[in-house]
């Protein structure tokens, strides 16, 4: 065995593993690579980054909207950290299912657990089981052509509730609400322009449970709204009511102001009369309490009417209605899921830990294992706060250095000897190159002229995983 203090050194880097390949997981590695320790000389580190898909970039590729106008610049910050050459990328391998923590902790010194929370958050109401309501991750999921969901999505509702205040809320009603042809522009694959170009929408309702000044939006997606094509914003003087604690965040934030403002312009500027052939309603003040149906098919849904208490937070008023809508999405958040052999709050949706540390089940730190993202911190916060987080994480890693376990096989070729001989193809970042040049070439090419339009397409993104493993020209196995 290999002693401690013979790590970090040119002869023996220190072997360090990430598990996903998001913004969490990138961000921790290149962290670790631009560390002062690092930089300075006095520490050399190996990294490998592993994630289940075949691509690369986590919820940027799988869990923004395809219009999101800030999609490419955090890709392309990515796409540089990666492109660097100093990390290697695997991709197709699924901890888990193709290795163990048993194996990772054999080949590797350091384990990070940056898998990200990508399930929907429960919404416990009677009727929230009929057929016609749907978590909105996988929504997400399914138009950002995720290669583990059905190519299929019912779009057969003309009036639609989404249920939450957050960003992705926003993202699903945006997609459902805006015409087909205008998110060509965008990557999104051929099955999903289909299944939207059919959509007999007419109108979306957003619903949150307290008021303007408590929204989750920010200002960009806010304003986004707007930039939809024959889409009218339909707002209701009853729900702009502001407590004490509005106020006071009106005051004090100036992003709660932008968006108070904005939302208070649209009102009243906003016609007698819609006149687009398609109409999303934004709602406050409205608890959701049942979902209704009739032969097990969404018909409606009923709510609490709310009113804030003065602290910013809603009670209910005993006031109750109801809207005719066939399909409702709840979009209240993302929830973590369970990792193998790791220690899992299932409350939270978070693995265990503390200041990144993995804890065991008396609460004690395991030496070597860690996490980042919101894996480790719930599905909360923006990109800023993910580097924050993979800093502190990466800075125990760093802290722990004298203490952590020795990896007993970690060379470089051992972990992909492992992967080959247990049948696992996996792909490599030349392989990503491989597909997003092919994804490209599929842009290119693309014929708008049949379809009666004028415009370009950047991308057309691949969906099969069988395809893009195909495409990315993945390492076969040797059995």
């Amino acid at each position: 065995m290999i002693e401690t203090t013979q790590r970090g050194t040119a002869d023996r880097p220190l072997r360090v593993v990430v598990v996903g390949c998001g913004p969490a997981g990138v961000y921790a590695a290149d962290l670790l690579t631009k560390s002062e320790w690092v930089r300075s000389g006095g520490l050399v580190v190996s990294i490998d980054v592993f994630d289940r898909y075949p691509a690369p970039f986590g919820l940027i590729r799988y869990g923004v909207a395809p219009d999101h106008p800030r999609i490419k610049g955090i890709i392309g910050a990515l796409h540089k950290v990666l492109d660097r050459g100093d990390i290697r990328f695997f991709g197709n391998v699924d901890y888990g299912v193709d290795l163990s923590l048993a194996d990772l902790r054999k080949h590797y010194d350091v384990v990070i657990f940056a898998t990200g929370a990508v399930d929907d958050a429960a919404l416990n109401i009677p009727g929230i089981g009929l057929r016609g309501s749907f978590g909105g991750a996988d929504f997400v999921s399914w138009y950002d052509g995720h290669p583990d969901v059905s190519r299929e999505w019912p779009l057969d509702a003309e009036q639609v509730a989404v249920l939450g205040n957050g960003n992705v809320a926003l993202d699903v009603a945006r997609v459902l609400s805006k015409h087909a042809d205008d998110l060509l522009v965008t990557e999104i694959p051929e099955n999903v322009y289909a299944g939207l170009k059919g959509s007999p929408v007419t109108d979306v309702h957003v619903f949150g449970r307290r008021g303007p000044a408590q929204i989750k939006f920010t200002p960009l997606e806010l304003r986004e709204l707007s930039h939809s094509r024959d889409v009218d914003i339909i707002l209701y003087p009853e729900d702009f009511e502001f407590d004490e604690a509005s106020d006071e965040a009106i005051r004090s934030n100036n992003q709660v102001k932008t968006m108070v403002n904005t939302l208070t312009n649209w009102l009243v500027e906003q016609p007698e009369e819609s006149r687009a052939s398609r109409r999303l309603h934004l709602h406050f003040l409205h608890n959701p309490v049942e979902v209704l149906g009739e032969g097990g098919v969404v018909t409606g849904i009923r709510f609490e009417r709310t009113e804030l208490d003065g602290t910013g937070n809603a009670r209910g008023t005993g006031e109750f209605l109801e809207y005719p809508v066939q399909a409702v999405y709840r979009s209240i958040g993302y929830f973590g899921s369970a990792l193998p052999e790791v220690e899992f709050d299932a409350g939270r949706g978070v693995v265990v830990n503390e200041g990144g540390r993995v804890l065991d089940a008396e609460g004690k730190p395991v030496p070597g294992l860690y996490a980042t993202g919101w894996i480790k911190r719930g599905p909360v916060g923006l990109i800023g706060h993910t580097k924050g987080d993979a800093l502190e994480t990466v800075t125990c890693v760093l802290e722990d250095l004298e203490g952590l376990p020795v990896a007993e096989a970690p060379g470089e070729d051992a972990i992909t000897g492992l992967l080959e001989a247990r049948g696992v193809r996996y792909t490599t970042w030349e392989g990503w190159h491989a597909l997003d040049t092919h994804e490209k070439t599929l842009g290119e090419n693309f014929d708008a002229n049949a379809l009666g339009l004028e415009l370009s397409r950047e991308r057309v993104k691949v969906v099969s995983r069988e395809e893009m493993v195909q495409i990315s020209g993945a390492i076969e196995a040797k059995v």
